[in-house]
């Protein structure tokens, strides 16, 4: 397999990513409308706007700033440092700039419920399609591991065996899906439980993530990224303190 990887289409050649990239934000709203409309919504209709738009301006600025934040060594090689910032995103940051924009705009719009169940499996769907995505670039995109000779080692492009992260974060999040499906036919989970052990999740699958990826290493001894997790469990210790705020009844 050829790093990157694009389609042929007539005597055209596209990248695969700049397909799938699109197509995972539209493949995951659309789903997102289908639930929606399939399973209710718990959120008034007014107030569920300007959630999506607080998570998706959120999400904007936090996938900008840690993603920026990932590599300070290039602020001032690059010698402009807002293209800097516009330039390096990551999911991660997204997520948690999303987070902090709706629970804004919640606070703005005085919406006590819990809002974030409705978007769990659009998201996932649309990371596993956004990682195929990330994959299909090899070492061209900061998405590739470190070197690695064991029997999941890769070329990703440079000749050398790596850890495909992507292809474990696909794998990672289709488990995670099937656990969250498994989890809500046995246990009565509350309104929002499965949007927080979501992100708890997804928040320990990537501290741990980072550990065999390329990265610039603060004083802390984590990534920007890791650091961000850490954001993200003390934002939800009260749920990992005591687990049990987060079901209502266990079925016998």
């Amino acid at each position: 397999m050829n790093f990157p990887v694009y389609l042929e289409i007539g005597s055209s050649r596209i990248l695969l990513h700049v397909i799938l990239e699109p197509l995972a934000f539209f493949l995951g709203f659309r789903y997102f409308l289908w639930l929606k409309k399939k399973q209710g919504d718990v959120i008034p209709t007014d107030n569920r706007t300007w959630i999506i738009i607080g998570a998706i301006f959120g999400s904007l600025i936090g996938s900008r700033l840690v993603g920026g934040l990932e590599h300070p060594d290039q602020f001032y090689k690059e010698g402009n440092i807002f293209l800097h910032f516009f330039a390096n995103k990551t999911v991660l940051g997204g997520l948690l700039g999303g987070l902090f924009g709706v629970e804004l705009v919640k606070t703005i719009v005085k919406e006590k419920k819990a809002s974030g169940d409705l978007f769990v499996y659009p998201i996932l769907l649309a990371l596993i399609i956004g990682r195929i995505g990330c994959f299909s670039m090899g070492v061209k995109e900061d998405t590739y591991g470190i070197p690695f000779n064991g029997f999941t080692g890769m070329k990703l492009g440079d000749g050398i065996l790596r850890h495909p992260v992507a292809l474990y974060e696909i794998g990672f999040l289709l488990l995670l899906w099937i656990v969250l499906r498994q989890l809500s036919q046995r246990v009565s989970l509350q309104n929002g439980a499965h949007f927080k052990l979501f992100m708890i999740a997804y928040f320990l699958f990537r501290f741990g993530l980072d550990f065999i990826k390329p990265h610039y290493t603060y004083v802390t001894g984590l990534s920007a990224i890791q650091m961000a997790c850490c954001i993200g469990l003390f934002w939800y210790l009260p749920y990992i303190i005591a687990p049990r705020k987060l079901t209502a009844k266990v079925y016998a």
